[in-house]
């Protein structure tokens, strides 16, 4: 149990808290219109492909960002289409392009590039770590908190800033009021279907970050099924924030402790089985305690 005064464990969380925050605040501002967005799982995928490939061929890592963001968007969108205009089964139709992703990222990755299973052909550009001045210079605080990538410190402030949009602008203010009653939103004037739009849009440009994250910050090139299950997991750590961007950022930071252990203890004969399911396990555990903590919070309003 050293690791919680290992300054190195602490800086690993918050690396592997980033893609799952993203994908967290992906599927909050989804749920808070009223949609699921179970298509996080591919979008991520398919936006750490397309980032790799944009910025490996053109060496521009902002063409590469562009790309990334574009295919990881377009590809949302095409979700929400589907459930809004054809009004198709939004479990079934997110699996359905998820297993779309998965499959597809392969085969163009091999069309493109001739790799089977990773880019290492492909020289990818890289999201740049930044240096916290002030903070940097801390002892303790810095070596946690500074020299992460810069995508790390925008998946925090677009927490934050999540938050203030949907408690204190119109614009959240729509948002949550399609979500909570389509037939109200309409009475008042809301279009339902162009703020689910919105709203789906801002979800797929947050889930490509998290992607992008992945194949051109957390290691730097992409590799079939890197998404690993993140965005299911942002699926759990969203229903435990129960609406707020704040508690999704700390249900997020709490799976990235998860990954944290996994990581430091594949150093110490520990059996790797185990290794691999500490992440999931933390969250099923978390879960169950958000849950507990919901179910007694509403018996004691309801008593009041």
């Amino acid at each position: 149990m050293n690791f919680f005064t290992n300054l190195d464990f602490w800086f690993t969380v918050l690396r592997c808290t980033t893609p799952v925050l993203f994908a967290t605040m992906a599927a909050l501002i989804a749920s808070q219109s009223g949609l699921l967005n179970l298509g996080l799982e591919g979008a991520m995928t398919i936006a750490a492909l397309c980032g790799v490939l944009g910025s490996g061929f053109t060496g521009s890592l902002f063409v590469g960002a562009i790309t990334g963001i574009a295919a990881g968007t377009v590809y949302t969108m095409l979700l929400a289409y589907f459930i809004q205009h054809f009004k198709a089964n939004q479990v079934i139709t997110g699996v359905a392009l998820n297993l779309a992703a998965g499959g597809g990222s392969v085969f163009c990755l091999y069309s493109l590039t001739g790799d089977k299973n990773a880019s290492n052909s492909l020289a990818s550009a890289a999201f740049p770590a930044l240096k916290i001045p002030v903070i940097d210079g801390i002892p303790g605080l810095g070596d946690i908190l500074s020299g992460h990538n810069c995508l790390t410190y925008v998946a925090f402030l677009v927490a934050i800033l999540l938050f203030i949009v949907l408690n204190k602008t119109d614009f959240g203010v729509h948002i949550r009021a399609v979500g909570e009653s389509e037939e109200a939103a309409r009475s008042v004037g809301i279009n339902v279907e162009k703020v689910r739009y919105q709203a789906m849009f801002i979800s797929g440009v947050l889930a490509s970050l998290g992607g992008m994250y992945l194949s051109m910050g957390y290691v730097n090139r992409f590799t079939a099924s890197m998404v690993a299950g993140r965005g299911y997991i942002a699926l759990a750590t969203n229903a435990m924030a129960a609406g707020s961007a704040l508690l999704g950022m700390v249900s997020s930071i709490l799976y990235g402790f998860g990954s944290g252990i996994s990581i430091y203890l594949q150093n110490n004969n520990v059996d790797p089985y185990l290794i691999t399911i500490i992440p999931y396990a933390s969250i099923i555990v978390f879960y169950v305690i958000f849950s507990f903590y919901y179910k007694v919070k509403r018996r004691s309003e309801e008593t009041l």
